[in-house]
């Protein structure tokens, strides 16, 4: 390992058993450690914390790629993994060493940090009760506690399955995607592409680019080129329109309702070009959590895998590697 490439970060979300699991699966992070952080007893038992008042949290010692994934992404993560309103309870867990805490070592994180909690409070109106403060110690915590459940797959985790599995997908998009003025995406699309782009417009189903493409590789904003969706996570669903069970990210578009034509349903627009994609049904297969996105292949350009180093979206290719 190059060191010079590793940073660390000490984050404390509840039993550290399912904490160090979830952190330990996401695309950037290279190695957990489960201990007792900022107590007031040196090389404390797990007894000792759990039962002699000595101020650790269970915390995991978090070693990451910096040029795989930021601090400001893996803290999105990790506080999709709590509840980061409780006070000293996650779960089925009571008591102070379940305290939530980002604890660091650089100054230079403290900023970072900070920022990203002010923007988490943006969404909750309790105050959050995360706290943030240097590393002032940390014990590894015994070896049975280690990768616990690796050893004990059916053992007591707080954190359910779905976050898992998401935080198992998730990648960080580190390119800056700009929307276009209507007068640029005039010059740029088809007129069929800026009707369904700008104008909600739908295109004929079976009569379309993407819907019978199953082709690896991913489809990005027609409008910005920011990538939305992937082919791992596209199915034939027999409607005549491209589906996904899911994006590349839930943070890239937003979900409007729509009660257009007398219907109730719910609009896909990507969240940087503001585009038309389609919309979202409940229909979807239940093994990939149910949706369909239903999307205009005139709001999509499809980037095959094999091209996808040379058009600047390398950094996506790890989701193909499972």
């Amino acid at each position: 390992m190059d060191n010079k490439k590793v940073k660390v970060i000490y984050l404390a979300g509840g039993c550290f058993w399912g904490t160090e699991k979830y952190l330990s699966q996401i695309y950037g992070v290279l190695e957990t450690e489960v201990g007792y952080a900022n107590g007031n007893t040196e090389n404390p038992t797990y007894e000792d914390v759990c039962h002699k008042n000595t101020g650790h949290a269970e915390t995991v010692k978090v070693l990451y790629d910096p040029e795989k994934i930021s601090l400001e992404f893996l803290l999105q993560l990790f506080y999709d993994s709590i509840d980061p309103t409780s006070i000293n309870h996650q779960g089925g867990d009571w008591g102070t060493q379940y305290r939530t805490g980002i604890y660091y070592v650089d100054e230079e994180d403290r900023e970072i940090i900070q920022k990203s909690i002010d923007e988490l409070q943006k969404k909750y109106k309790k105050k959050i009760a995360i706290q943030v403060q240097p590393l002032e110690n940390y014990y590894p915590a015994e070896e049975y506690h280690q990768k616990y459940l690796d050893k004990n797959p059916s053992g007591y985790c707080h954190i359910s399955r779905d976050k898992f599995e998401k935080a198992r997908q998730a990648r960080e998009i580190p390119v800056k995607y700009e929307p276009l003025s209507k007068d640029a995406l005039k010059n740029k699309l088809s007129e069929l592409q800026y009707n369904v782009t700008q104008n909600a417009a739908t295109e004929p189903p079976f009569e379309n680019e993407y819907y019978d493409n199953f082709e690896e590789g991913i489809y990005v904003d027609i409008t910005t080129g920011e990538p939305l969706f992937s082919s791992r996570d596209k199915f034939d669903s027999g409607c005549g329109w491209p589906s996904f069970s899911k994006p590349i990210n839930d943070d890239l578009i937003k979900e409007i309702p729509d009660y257009s034509y007398g219907m109730s349903r719910t609009e896909v627009r990507s969240k940087t070009g503001d585009a038309h994609l389609g919309h979202v049904f409940n229909d979807g297969p239940a093994e990939k959590g149910g949706l369909r996105y239903c999307i205009n292949s005139a709001a999509l350009e499809f980037i095959p895998k094999s091209q996808m180093e040379e058009r600047g979206y390398g950094y996506l290719l790890s989701i193909f590697e499972n």
